[in-house]
């Protein structure tokens, strides 16, 4: 005890310090990357700053995650993929930008919105289109089922229902997500959306710009014309220079500018794909159980527990009507009890048995009357007072009423008392219906009638009234059982196609090497373009965020380590080109084509000065073995000339002031050639007595077609104008 009592003397103030000074350092570093990073000087966490504004990590999370409920509400989807979750990100990055801009515009003009409005917005009989239209599972749930129009006041009942006991409403608590999702989004755009009307609003067409283009309509000229191919001139002769271009770039520098730094990257996509030893190995599994599915007894049992996908049996009889297989011929003409392949078909290996052969129709058309028992999971009725309803039910009919009268009168069937009881039922759907129904209205005769009773479905048991009143498209039909085996590569095939991909990227890990390499390999060099701060995608790769954070996080000329794309590929990159906003730099995915346009330039160029003072098109047309054509409808309101197309400078040449008629025009830069024109008239039609008629209904156009094209670039032109940091490793 002494010995312990002397340590805690002489060293028990030294430990707390030690632990003192631990504590502080570990409080000091979490904060450094936490909530409080920036105020130590640490880790920035925002995902970008817009005008300044930081935008929290936790906002941007809650956006995309409303995103992904949108989607599953108006677009019914509820799995999104690679690609288009990363157009869903790109969406979110852009309107998170646009709502902040607006949001600093609306709070300077002081447009908001009122409770008042946010609950016309909601319960209203205008409601917000997105409330008109919700959705849950595909049903629009606040429509008048006996009107078919929205009704507000389902819009509040179902509301407080929501609010009171949800789950009694809807279980698993989807709809109430949704719903609140739904209902905060629209209160939050609402403002928003007043901006946008006000600026579309405050569009103007003068009176005069309508006079004007309705008085260009009434002019007419009449042309000559020698157009002379670009292609006269062999690319060969024309030498383009990277100062060429430069200089192109900065006289065209509007075209060029980017507002907002790029990257370029060249990358060697190893693709995953099956290789022959995993061909063979699902072969070889189908012919080992190929004996046995020709004795098996319970096909649909076989099938479902030798097939790679689940519930490959369908049960469903095809024709060749609706049979979409390359072997449909050799299918439907084999014996039943006979097995087909292996064969390869849509991605994957086969194994097809002939299961049953009738003849059948394509389509049957019908009309019933169903009494239930049972509902899903809810008793309806007893079975005696079922059979005394449906009894009932047919001795009407048979006394004459009329079948119309008697599906209102007794049928539980809400969907069919809007046909008469009527519909039309094809082959494909038979799998699909109670067994006793679609064994009967396409195994029976046109003009038949039956009671059936229905059990062992899911949606409902009970009794049945059937009458088949047409059948159509009567064929050879067959009933196929087929085992799929999936064409996948097996985990040894991806890892070697992984060590391919780690071996080029450690061997070559500088850009030097990254190209001889390619060059030494024959491998096929690929280009990404244009890639920003604030993408997730790159053209040709797909859903790409990683290789972006990648490509500004490092300098020009660095190569990557492997990346995985899904389970499709692996990449190597180099960073072969770093863009700053501005005039946009020549790289290897823009030079071509910037090459070419100088080309063409000096092209036309050397066509105008070649030509020069011609006397005539004849001796232009002579010199280049073109053709003298004409036209006779040149219109000074539109750009498109019959038998030239699309040609607005030559529009603008022939109605030129100082463009004389019966001359020769200087070379005009078409679409691929250079025209030479000479005016031989131009007209101008008589006032039109309806004019004043005509040009308010073209300016009232010309007002909606501009609101339209602000509405639709109204974001994007605000984006461009903000100030927007992204925190590229934040995202």
């Amino acid at each position: 005890m002494s010995v312990i009592q002397t340590i805690r003397n002489k060293y028990g103030k030294i430990a707390g310090a030690v632990i003192a000074i631990a504590l502080i350092g570990f409080i000091i570093s979490d904060a450094r990357n936490g909530s409080f990073g920036s105020f130590f000087g640490g880790h920035d966490n925002a995902v970008m700053k817009v005008n300044g504004t930081k935008i929290d990590p936790k906002v941007y999370q809650q956006r995309l995650k409303e995103y992904e409920t949108l989607n599953a509400v108006y677009n019914n989807t509820r799995t999104l993929d690679d690609a288009a979750r990363a157009q869903m990100d790109e969406q979110v990055v852009q309107m998170v930008v646009y709502e902040t801009v607006i949001g600093e515009q609306c709070d300077k003009l002081g447009i908001q919105v009122t409770k008042d409005e946010e609950k016309e917005l909601i319960y209203g009989q205008m409601a917000h289109p997105m409330i008109r239209s919700f959705q849950f599972e595909g049903q629009k749930i606040f429509m008048n089922p006996e009107t078919n129009q929205f009704d507000p006041q389902r819009v509040k009942y179902i509301d407080q229902q929501l609010a009171d006991n949800p789950q009694k409403v809807e279980p698993t608590g989807k709809l109430k997500e949704q719903w609140e999702t739904v209902k905060e989004y629209v209160k939050r755009m609402a403002r928003i959306d007043k901006f946008n009307a006000m600026y579309s609003g405050a569009i103007y067409s003068p009176m005069y710009v309508a006079k004007r283009n309705a008085a260009d309509q009434g002019s007419m000229a009449a042309i000559k014309y020698v157009k002379v191919p670009l292609t006269s001139i062999p690319d060969n002769d024309i030498k383009v220079t990277d100062e060429d271009i430069k200089a192109y770039m900065q006289q065209h520098a509007a075209m060029f500018e980017t507002d907002q730094p790029t990257r370029t990257i060249e990358y060697v996509s190893f693709d995953i794909n099956p290789s022959s030893a995993d061909t063979a190995r699902q072969v070889d599994a189908l012919n080992e159980i190929k004996a046995d599915f020709v004795t098996a007894k319970d096909d649909k049992v076989f099938v479902n527990n030798k097939s790679d996908e689940a519930n490959s049996y369908s049960g469903a009889y095809v024709n060749k009507k609706t049979f979409m297989s390359r072997y449909a011929d050799t299918l439907m003409g084999m014996p039943k009890g006979e097995v087909f392949g292996p064969y390869f078909e849509n991605g994957s290996y086969r194994l097809t048995k002939i299961v049953d052969k009738e003849t059948l129709p394509d389509s049957s058309k019908e009309r019933h009357i169903i009494v239930m028992t049972k509902q899903g999971n809810q008793d309806v009725r007893t079975d005696s007072a079922a059979k005394m309803r449906i009894d009932s039910a047919i001795a009407m009919i048979k006394g004459g009423a009329s079948f119309d009268s008697v599906v209102s009168m007794y049928s539980d069937d809400n969907n069919s008392k809007k046909t008469k009881g009527e519909n039309t039922f094809t082959l494909a759907q038979r799998p699909a219906m109670p067994k006793e129904w679609g064994d009967f209205i396409f195994e029976g005769k046109k003009g038949e009638s039956k009671t059936l009773k229905i059990t062992k479905n899911d949606n409902y048991e009970g009794y049945q009234y059937v009458e088949i009143l047409d059948q159509t498209g009567i064929a050879p039909s067959v009933k196929f059982a087929t085992i799929i085996k999936s064409l996948s590569p097996s985990d040894s095939t991806v890892n070697a196609i992984y060590g391919k991909a780690n071996e080029f990227a450690g061997k070559n890990p500088t850009g030097p090497e990254f190209d001889a390499a390619i060059k030494k390999q024959n491998l096929d060099r690929r280009i990404g373009d244009n890639i920003k701060e604030n993408s997730f995608a790159i053209q040709g790769l797909g859903a790409s965020r990683e290789i972006v954070r990648w490509a500004y996080e490092h300098k020009e000329g660095e190569v990557s380590g492997v990346f995985q794309l899904g389970d499709q590929r692996y990449v190597v990159a180099k960073l072969a080109g770093i863009n700053e906003k501005g005039l946009m730099a020549i790289t290897p995915a823009n030079h071509a084509m910037l090459q070419q346009r100088v080309r063409d330039e000096k092209k036309v160029a050397a066509i105008g000065a070649k030509y020069k003072g011609a006397a005539s098109l004849d001796a232009i047309a002579s010199s280049t073995g073109q053709q003298v054509a004409q036209s006779d409808s040149v219109m000074l309101g539109g750009s498109f000339i019959p038998g030239l197309g699309y040609e607005p400078k030559v529009v603008g040449y022939t109605f030129c002031p100082t463009f004389q008629p019966n001359t020769v025009s200087p070379a005009i830069k078409g679409q691929g050639g250079v025209y030479f024109i000479t005016v031989l008239n131009r007209t101008t039609a008589p006032a039109n007595p309806n004019m004043m008629q005509m040009v308010m209904m073209q300016r009232s156009q010309q007002e909606g077609q501009l609101r339209n094209a602000v509405n639709q670039t109204l974001q994007q032109s605000v984006n461009k104008k903000a100030d927007v940091q992204y925190n590229v490793s934040n995202f």
